[in-house]
């Protein structure tokens, strides 16, 4: 590893993906013993110990892209691959929850009343704090793109302040949110309607605050000079994700608040 100019990504060498396969589980066992005997103290453990891993990974990660010239052009494609490829995953992993949602509205059985939403579930009013919401992370996709094109003309004040703006948006609706999930009239217990609504949301609520904590860390490395207009891929890959998650929030509104209430 005395030269870096060959036309492949490879690693140096770490602890942290042996360490991070332990974390995790660590983390799966501690989640078991906190399901069947209500202990979660292993759970905790293993929690801490994955953030600090993680921390330290992506602490590694940025340090080979900033300053050790590690990520080359060829490094990057084959990053952006693999961040295509994540995303589609993604999306599988949501259309199974769609797929969920669609099998149990389109043919109610008579458990649920042979109707839906099912009898005794006081819906949401999708034109309440779900529309706000809407609102919320279409202006959040819109200041991320225009944070983007500041940072490709080399614009850091834009650039700046529309991430800013973006992450501001993200934790809003998170709390929005919590407070919908907090005033809900039923719970993820009540029936299909209860599991796969907060089964759905919840997951995507989950991943927007991913999403938020990611563009952060772009903040901070944006503040740091971390970035060029040819050499951003982390803040781009943060970008994909937000309007990853910005996509599948229109089709959770569209199809589990409006059409399903």
């Amino acid at each position: 590893m005395t030269k870096k100019n060959h036309p492949y990504h490879l690693v140096e060498v770490s602890p942290w993906p042996i360490l991070g396969s332990f974390g995790t589980m660590a983390l799966m066992l501690g989640m078991i013993k906190w399901f069947h005997l209500f202990n979660n103290d292993l759970l905790l453990f293993a929690m801490m110990s994955m953030m600090l891993i993680m921390y330290q990974w992506w602490r590694d990660v940025v340090r080979e892209a900033t300053y050790q010239g590690i990520h080359t052009f060829k490094v990057v494609q084959g990053m952006r691959w693999g961040m295509i490829l994540f995303i589609t995953s993604e999306v599988f992993f949501f259309i199974s929850f769609f797929w969920s949602f669609f099998h149990s509205s389109l043919s109610p059985n008579i458990e649920l009343g042979m109707n839906w939403p099912p009898k005794n579930i006081m819906t949401f009013n999708p034109m309440e704090i779900p529309l706000l919401n809407t609102l919320i992370l279409i202006s959040s996709g819109i200041s991320v793109t225009w944070a983007h094109h500041s940072l490709m003309e080399n614009n850091y004040k834009q650039a700046f302040n529309g991430l800013a703006i973006t992450i501001i948006l993200g934790v809003y609706f998170t709390m929005l949110q919590a407070y919908e999930y907090m005033e809900s009239s039923f719970t993820i217990a009540d029936s299909i309607y209860g599991s796969t609504f907060f089964m759905a949301t919840g997951f995507h609520g989950l991943h927007v605050i991913i999403g938020t904590i990611f563009l952060a860390v772009c903040l901070l490395r944006h503040w740091k000079n971390h970035f060029s207009s040819v050499h951003h891929f982390g803040f781009e890959a943060a970008t994909w994700y937000w309007h990853f998650v910005d996509v599948v929030w229109l089709f959770l509104y569209i199809s589990i608040y409006w059409w399903g209430s």
